[in-house]
């Protein structure tokens, strides 16, 4: 009922806890997960095959051409994307397939990030609101495969804002649906850099997308304030 994408780049410390998770809180048989690999050099395809999921390299690097790449293997009516340091609710299996039931064709769940720090709280607070900042695919994001195919999916081009995007265009012509209810996010970019330095990244990123600016300046200028992966 569900086909699961992942795309991964060099992520064998988190995918094999994912998988095994995504399969625990499923009904048995009604789930397909799909890996699509951007070249990563260390165990990723390995634990992902291990740990059951179809396990494809992406001819193209990127979490959009990834994410396009793995649907075309997909079997399901229901496309569920997640990243790989993402663990959803319990409950994702039901509360997809019911969101979807009512007539919601995509949607997310709130976020949680793995730590209590005060600021990190504040922004996660914020994800439970319709806000253009909170389309992040970090949310999480279910989509039927039928509107997934109307809008011509993710932008295969684009190597940052990706997520975003692609919610502003289903939002035009599918109900939009977020689940109250918490993802759990990892804190390694804020580890790596601080809170203070990714919401300046964000903040700057996101201005420059809305005026306009090439995919390649986003990532040059978001490789400067942020040391991550």
């Amino acid at each position: 009922m569900i086909s699961i994408i992942i795309p991964t780049y060099n992520e064998a410390g988190s995918i094999g806890k994912l998988l095994l998770y995504l399969h625990k809180y499923a009904v048995p048989g009604t789930i397909q997960i799909i890996v699509t690999d951007g070249g990563s050099t260390d165990e990723t395809i390995a634990i992902s095959k291990k740990c059951g999921a179809t396990a494809v390299l992406s001819p193209q690097k990127g979490r959009a051409a990834q994410m396009n790449f793995g649907v075309a293997f997909a079997k399901e009516d229901i496309l569920y994307f997640i990243h790989a340091d993402t663990i959803p609710p319990t409950s994702y299996w039901n509360d997809i397939t019911i969101a979807v039931k009512k007539g919601y064709e995509f949607g997310r769940y709130r976020t949680k990030f793995d730590s209590g720090h005060f600021l990190l709280k504040l922004n996660a607070f914020f994800t439970r609101f319709d806000l253009f900042t909170c389309y992040g695919g970090d949310q999480t994001l279910f989509i039927t495969k039928e509107l997934f195919k109307s809008i011509g999916g993710f932008s295969d081009g684009m190597q940052i804002m990706e997520d975003y995007e692609i919610v502003v265009r289903a939002k035009k012509q599918g109900r939009y649906k977020i689940i109250q209810k918490n993802a759990l996010i990892s804190t390694r970019k804020y580890d790596t850099n601080s809170w203070y330095r990714v919401q300046k990244a964000n903040y700057t990123i996101v201005q420059m997308y809305k005026r306009g600016a090439s995919q390649q300046e986003l990532v040059e200028k978001y490789q400067q304030l942020l040391t991550y992966r």
